[in-house]
């Protein structure tokens, strides 16, 4: 089972979940843990192979990790902790996992917060993808992570982001980064399919108005969805939760309780 971190609540029923993203791992939400703890039940937790969740012995013979397959491993704590629902919360491709466990677990899922969420791969991106499948088996796996975290989060206010997704990607194996890049395979059909469907649960996209490679597919998506709403944080890049902490937390808490009303 994966690492997990649960902070229950004296009086309030509602549970918060926090998905990261690749490369990540739960300490990335060190500050919304402190603000959320006040008003909800909170469960934070480390995505297969990141912080100190290990990969299951059976997966550790396999080159091939799946959306669905990760997608169970955080149901498998949901379902442990008897959490019958849960507002989810997630960053990068943390929203994806979401996104997939909404399609595959409707009923789990009460509301979804998509932070520097990933709805389309424009050209860049797919041409960023492209170049990192040529080249992951020859370029030592960090320049790559770095190269990538640079052409992501390119601006001086990013730099903090940048590190600290760096610094945490340094604690995988290039064995356990290779499996999770390989899963860039799945995401462009995966996407085309989530765009299609307009499903039936609240959702609030907070983005970064630098979130430059994004942002603008965000914005049509939300255009075409009555559930979805976005919230575009100024001067601040993909990673909104670490960038601009105080603003993201204000509009995530205040959006999960007004679903309450």
């Amino acid at each position: 089972m994966l690492n997990y971190y649960s902070y229950p609540h004296t009086t309030s029923k509602e549970w918060v979940t926090f998905v990261h993203g690749a490369g990540g791992s739960s300490s990335i939400w060190f500050k919304q843990v402190r603000d959320f703890k006040k008003h909800f039940n909170v469960l934070i937790l480390d995505l297969r192979g990141h912080g100190n969740s290990k990969p299951k012995l059976k997966d550790t013979f396999k080159s091939k990790y799946t959306f669905d397959s990760i997608t169970n491993d955080i149901v498998e704590v949901i379902e442990h902790l008897k959490i019958e629902k849960s507002h989810f919360i997630g960053i990068s491709l943390g929203t994806i996992l979401i996104r997939n466990l909404a399609e595959k677990r409707p009923e789990l899922v009460q509301s979804m917060i998509m932070g520097g969420a990933i709805i389309k791969l424009n050209f860049r991106s797919q041409v960023l993808m492209k170049v990192g499948n040529i080249f992951k088996s020859v370029v030592p796996y960090m320049l790559l992570y770095k190269l990538f975290a640079f052409i992501i989060m390119p601006k001086k206010n990013h730099k903090k982001s940048r590190l600290l997704f760096v610094n945490e990607a340094k604690k995988l194996y290039q064995k356990e980064f290779l499996r999770w890049f390989k899963l860039t395979s799945e995401i462009n059909p995966l996407l085309r399919f989530f765009r299609t469907k307009d499903i039936k649960i609240p959702t609030l996209y907070v983005m970064g108005a630098e979130d430059h490679l994004f942002l603008p597919s965000i914005k049509n998506i939300v255009s075409k969805h009555k559930t979805s709403s976005l919230f575009v944080v100024d001067n601040c890049g993909h990673v909104v939760n670490v960038e601009q902490p105080e603003t993201f937390n204000k509009q995530t808490i205040g959006f999960i309780n007004a679903l309450s009303i």
